[in-house]
């Protein structure tokens, strides 16, 4: 079975997480040729937006067509429904990364939540995840969930089910103190599994900032964030990529000049990383 779930997390919000998940997807797609499946699990359905129209994606949780309708099916009325019916293609806005699929979010996310934890079926939430990951990982060749900040059972779900998970932050005190807090939730009931950690993600980098400098140094002397070698710049014309359009742009018109070279190399060096977790955990 591959191992090719990532689940994107932070427990501090504001760190450009979901801008950076369409990133990933798209340069994916683009131009390592991958069909990448993107989970919306965060009831602001922000990275939704940013792949499809306000209008498409509220026809879609008008018709019951996202994670909510398919995790509500199988946790809360303990049906079989089919995962694929939630998967929607031809997302995005780059002509030539025609590869990405998004099972899209919905406010009503956290409502769902309220009832696992009031009914106790967590457990049921967990085999619900685990099964739903089963059975894409062999569809798709990479799987980001995109998880919302905060530790939800949920996004605990996630975390225990998925192959690995990434850490996006900025290089600010309250970033790297969500980044320690995350850490200590992970060494609880380690008998319970966890994905394994392929790095922190330095992002929205402000390469003028003394002090942003000295976080991120900070943050590459300590082992255990295992940070990625490249950096995420601040720039506008990431904001902008965060913007559906309904006319199709060209890649390097989404990501141009320094910002798209930044993406792609920080895309290469997730690629390395997951095929080295792979390659050690088939050596096992």
């Amino acid at each position: 079975m591959p191992r090719n779930a990532i689940a994107v997390m932070n427990t501090k919000g504001g760190v450009g997480k979901s801008t950076l998940v369409l990133a990933l997807a798209e340069t994916l797609s683009c131009y390592h040729g991958k069909n990448v499946l993107v989970i919306d699990s965060d009831a602001q359905a922000s990275v939704s937006s940013m792949l499809t129209s306000v209008a498409n994606l509220h026809r879609l949780q008008s018709e019951g067509l996202t994670l909510v309708d398919h995790l509500v099916g199988r946790v809360l009325q303990g049906g079989t429904p089919d995962w694929s019916r939630v998967v929607i293609r031809d997302v995005g806005d780059v002509d030539d990364a025609r590869t990405v699929f998004l099972i899209p979010s919905d406010m009503q996310l956290t409502l769902f939540e309220r009832e696992v934890s009031k009914e106790q079926l967590h457990a049921r939430l967990r085999t619900a995840i685990a099964q739903l990951l089963l059975e894409v990982r062999s569809v798709f060749d990479v799987v980001l969930i995109d998880c919302p900040p905060g530790l939800s059972v949920l996004t605990e779900s996630w975390l225990r089910e998925s192959d690995f998970h990434i850490s996006p932050t900025k290089a600010d005190y309250v970033s790297v103190c969500g980044l320690d807090v995350f850490r200590r939730f992970k060494a609880l009931n380690p008998e319970m599994g966890f994905a394994e950690n392929l790095g922190v993600i330095v992002n929205m980098f402000d390469q003028t900032s003394a002090t942003e400098a000295e976080y991120q140094r900070w943050l590459a002397e300590n082992p255990d964030n295992n940070c990625f070698t490249g950096v995420v710049p601040r720039a506008q014309s990431l904001q902008d990529a965060a913007r559906f359009r309904t006319q199709d742009r060209s890649y390097f018109a989404k990501y141009p000049g320094h910002v798209g070279a930044a993406v792609r190399a920080l895309t290469e060096e997730l690629l390395q990383r997951m095929a080295a977790g792979q390659a050690a955990a088939s050596a096992a």
